[in-house]
């Protein structure tokens, strides 16, 4: 970390727990209850070292045992008291760091699921991860914890300074005169530590990052024999997390050596001037040993109060960070208007929702992306009929999704208008519009779970019937066949038990499942065997009769068929129109077709020389 970024570390302000408030908000009579614990917990210690006194003044003192019974069962039962307090106390900030890291977790996971491509297109995963996971448990425990023990140490700080206020100032004076010199010193030693634990918390990142690539790049380490080098990397990495957290357990045992010291020369001023106005007969010894416990007892506060100091600059970034994804409005969003109508993505209005028969116009419509300058589209128009095949071919990286994007309005126009069913699709929830759609990518993904739960995304009311119907359509009913337990079977995590082939197929019973008016078919057959692609390519032309469907293609073989043909480069479409009018062009899509077919012929006749 640079001097510059430390020093800014160093001075962030102490606020933003105000932005905690409604976390808070519904759990305000737990609050209530563990604060006055907490205060009651204070008062106790407060109290038990004048039982000390007494027992010394009256029993030990003057060598008597009367009334001891009853200052026994007293002592006990303050006892009881305490232990009883404490007990609840811990529960209840347990209760309110579960229920705020929980309720913080639900509302920045479903505030996730709103925003639009391009929130997730610039931050990383990594990022987002942290935000969700670690900012809410550190937020969680600084407001139960730290609030109880808050309450606890400072009515126990302000309780005993009153008490040896009003018992022997004089000797107060001595005991406080430490407070405000240990106070300083121990923030320098927390500021200090609070720019380490960042440091170590960097290191512990990459260690982090590191070992996940070692995992997931195992095979391509493996190919590329660089296992030295990713182990040289790792010790590096954990070798300087050894040197930092090294580094930070020096001061820590410094800092609490100290303390240990300040509590000595405490304990030896009270014994000094103490013992001095003891033998003057002005105090009892009682007394001084009241001294004595409450200048020992006042030193972890005091440490505890100056920690919190430093956690409340460090947590800072947490909320700051959290509230910053709270407060991220999604580049594409719907009106109120339109959500008090249709409703929204959580509580859907299904019953105001007009049928959607997949007629789309672009209306003189400009686009960039949010993170881009220059536009992709310039006062593009075009009409596509209900039940029209569209085929999007370009190179790699030329912008072939960007059509289908707008028309899935995973992204708004810059300028114009995309309409649906002859209606601006800004006047339609966004559910509404993507119930309608089936979407098979060219890396397809399956969630966590069995293939039957997979599928039934898809359509939660499906039958086995419909569901064994649309599998055998795209011919995976060999993938279920050879899994151990058929439907039933684990995908598991992404659907990595299977094979990106395997789960294209899959995806196409899915999307088949949703019964969509709009089929988008993103390089949706590209690992998949030709034989089975032709399979596919049959029931898909079947089903898409009526239904308008975009087929982005690598493939131009497979897109001979489509009713219009777009062709993109560098982002911009230069051409259009059906296979023939294209060819008949001699452009670039007839660049495009005649390369490609030609590399296939000759892969073709290097197969049969090969197997000749």
């Amino acid at each position: 970390m640079s001097k510059k970024k430390e020093n800014e570390f160093k001075t962030l302000p102490y606020f933003g727990i105000n932005k905690l408030l409604p976390y808070l908000k519904p759990y305000r009579g737990i609050i209530f209850w563990m604060i006055n614990l907490g205060f009651a917990g204070g008062l106790v210690d407060i109290i038990l070292p004048l039982f000390q006194e007494y027992a010394i003044d009256h029993f030990i003192a003057k060598q008597t045992l009367d009334t001891m019974d009853t200052f026994i069962w007293v002592y006990l039962a303050v006892l009881a008291f305490q232990v009883i307090a404490n007990g609840i106390s811990a529960y209840q900030a347990c209760q309110i760091e579960m229920y705020v890291g929980r309720d913080m977790k639900r509302e920045s996971f479903n505030h996730l699921q709103t925003l639009a491509f391009s929130y997730f297109n610039q931050n990383s995963v990594g990022y987002i991860h942290a935000r969700v996971m670690s900012d809410t448990n550190r937020i969680g425990a600084l407001v139960s914890w730290s609030l109880m023990n808050g309450v606890w140490y400072i009515s126990y700080i302000i309780g005993a300074i009153v008490v040896m206020l009003k018992v022997n100032a004089k000797l107060a004076f001595w005991v406080l005169l430490l407070v405000p010199v240990i106070a300083v010193v121990a923030q320098m030693f927390q500021m200090k530590l609070v720019v380490l634990n960042h440091k170590i918390r960097e290191v512990n990142s990459q260690i982090t990052s590191n070992f996940n690539e070692g995992i997931t790049g195992a095979k391509t380490t493996k190919t590329l024999v660089i296992e030295q080098k990713m182990e040289d990397n790792f010790n590096r990495t954990t070798e300087e997390m050894e040197l930092k957290s090294v580094h930070a357990t020096h001061y820590r045992s410094m800092f609490s050596s100290m303390i240990s010291f300040a509590s000595s020369v405490a304990l030896a001023l009270v014994l000094w001037q103490g013992g001095h106005i003891t033998m003057e007969g002005v105090m009892e010894i009682g007394t001084l040993s009241v001294f004595m416990s409450y200048a020992l007892g006042m030193m972890e506060p005091i440490q505890w109060i100056v920690r919190s100091i430093s956690d409340l600059i460090t947590v800072q970034v947490n909320v700051e960070r959290f509230s910053t994804l709270m407060e991220t409005q999604s580049d594409v969003r719907d009106s109120k208007e339109v959500e008090a109508k249709y409703g929204d993505s959580f509580e859907p209005k299904t019953e105001n929702w007009e049928p959607l028969y997949g007629d789309i116009t672009f209306e003189d419509v400009s686009f960039k992306y949010p993170d881009g300058d220059e536009y992709v589209l310039e006062h593009f128009n075009l009409h596509i009929p209900q039940g029209t095949n569209v085929a999007i071919v370009g190179e790699t990286g030329a912008g072939k999704s960007t059509l289908v994007n707008l028309v899935c309005r995973f992204f708004e126009p810059t300028a114009g208008r995309v309409l649906i069913d002859g209606r601006d699709a800004k006047e339609r929830s966004q559910l509404w519009l993507h119930s309608n759609i089936g979407y098979v990518l060219q890396t397809p993904h399956l969630f966590s779970g069995s293939v039957l739960e997979n599928l039934r995304y898809g359509n939660p009311n499906a039958t086995m019937e419909q569901i064994e119907a649309a599998v055998k359509s795209v011919s995976a009913e060999d993938v279920i066949a050879r899994m151990e337990h058929g439907y039933e079977s684990n995908v598991g995590e992404g659907g990595d038990l299977l094979s990106t082939g395997e789960k294209q197929r899959l995806s196409f019973a899915r999307a088949i499942l949703a019964d969509p008016r709009i089929f988008v078919l993103d390089e949706a057959t590209s690992s998949i065997d030709t034989v089975t692609e032709k399979k596919i390519q049959d029931a898909i032309e079947h089903l898409m009769k009526g239904r308008t469907s975009f087929v982005i293609a690598h493939r131009l073989s497979t897109i001979s068929q489509a009713d219009l043909i777009l062709v993109i480069k560098d982002g911009k479409i230069i051409e259009q129109g059906n296979h023939k009018e294209l060819i008949a062009a001699r452009g670039e899509y007839y660049n495009l077709y005649t390369k490609q077919y030609q590399e296939e012929a000759i892969d073709h006749a290097m197969k049969v020389a090969f197997e000749g």
